[in-house]
């Protein structure tokens, strides 16, 4: 068996190569290289996608998070609660808007943010709240809206992994007041380089963010206000424009093989992907528990089988979050969770042979143990 890896790109560009040079090939005659007509397009779409009104296209998921903070003008004592088992740019983000990240722990079987334990970490300088829907399954976003609308808090969702995914038959990304999406390569919608898109339905966040993301102007060396260089390249947007058809079929694919997962695997010891009632997770990962983890992906990559960790170190351990004041021990489920979980190969062009092998070999293994 050749490598499986744990996302395998190129195999998706084989299928779809003739329509992604030919986008490119416009973009390439019309030198529209930032913003322009292609990013248009994809803002316009991808907002209708997710049923919101307004699509801010951005040169990555962690600008997204970054605007959509700054977008809010929360004053500089505000404190923004989030998960600490997710990539750090949710956390960074926050960092690098001057504001402060309180972490919350997780739910054990969702591996999202505890909604039970959010009420606890809310005090008088919580502005707003960052859920993200880890490995694309959705967080409980109807007990998250009601604890932001009690207390008068933002919610921002991160959506980065969670792209077409749906709770209560709604699209991820139409809850929160700004929603974030990443379109880095290995994600469920991704570019050929970094990019991202900001979608919210509030008209006069939508002006701020146009501005923000473009050095503070509408026109060229007029600057109304403080802005950033986090614009979005138009040869991305064409990229992403020929995939956004597609995202559908390819989401139905990863929980087919989610499913032929799940079924191989359920005699094992190994802690399965868990799906709340009402939900429809997108598998941007599969991701299964173990506490021989470490020792599981050795022998699986003897096979061939390439696996990944995400994530190792939950974000109030990291060196740089120091400063937090946050220690080993404050969010047990994360520390347990983190020191477990492995990713199985998962992408849309998966076979189901290979997901036979590779459930058989890790059969094999966890039964020598």
């Amino acid at each position: 068996m050749n490598e499986l890896k744990t996302i395998d790109i190129a195999r998706q560009y084989e299928e779809i190569k003739g329509e992604i040079w030919f986008a490119i090939k416009e973009v390439l005659e019309k030198q529209s290289f930032i913003l322009g007509e292609q990013v248009e397009k994809l803002e316009k779409d991808f907002a209708k996608y997710c049923n919101v009104k307004y699509g801010v296209g951005c040169s990555s998921g962690t600008s997204a998070l970054f605007l959509a903070i700054e977008a809010l003008e929360l004053n500089k004592e505000a404190e923004i609660i989030t998960t600490p088992f997710t990539f750090i740019a949710t956390a960074s983000s926050i960092i690098s808007a001057n504001l402060k990240p309180v972490f919350v722990d997780i739910d054990e079987k969702t591996y999202n943010i505890d909604f039970n334990k959010i009420e606890k970490a809310i005090t008088k300088n919580t502005k707003a709240i960052i859920p993200v829907h880890l490995y694309g399954q959705p967080c409980d976003m109807k007990e998250i809206m009601e604890s932001g609308k009690k207390h008068n808090l933002y919610v921002i969702e991160d959506c980065a992994q969670a792209h077409g995914a749906l709770y209560k038959n709604q699209k991820i990304g139409s809850f929160g007041i700004i929603s974030c999406f990443s379109f880095y390569p290995g994600k469920n919608l991704g570019a050929y380089g970094d990019a991202g898109i900001i979608l919210t339905s509030d008209e006069k966040i939508y002006d701020r963010l146009i501005l923000l993301r473009n050095h503070g102007r509408h026109t060229k060396y007029y600057h109304e206000i403080h802005g950033y260089n986090h614009r979005i390249d138009g040869i991305q947007a064409a990229v992403l424009n020929v995939k956004l058809k597609y995202l559908d079929k390819w989401n139905k694919r990863r929980r087919e093989i989610a499913k032929l997962y799940n079924e191989y695997l359920k005699e094992t010891d190994l802690i399965l992907p868990y799906e709340k009632e009402a939900r429809e997770c997108v598998y941007h990962l599969y991701v299964v528990r173990h506490p021989k983890r470490d020792k599981i992906i050795t022998e699986l990559k003897k096979h061939n089988i390439i696996s990944a960790i995400h994530y190792n170190l939950p974000l109030h351990l990291q060196p740089c979050m120091k400063g937090l004041g946050y220690k080993k021990g404050d969010f047990p489920v994360a520390e347990k969770v983190a020191d477990e979980v492995f990713s199985l190969p998962m992408f849309p062009e998966l076979k189901d042979e290979e997901v036979f092998y590779i459930s058989d070999v890790l059969k094999k293994i966890l039964k020598n143990l």
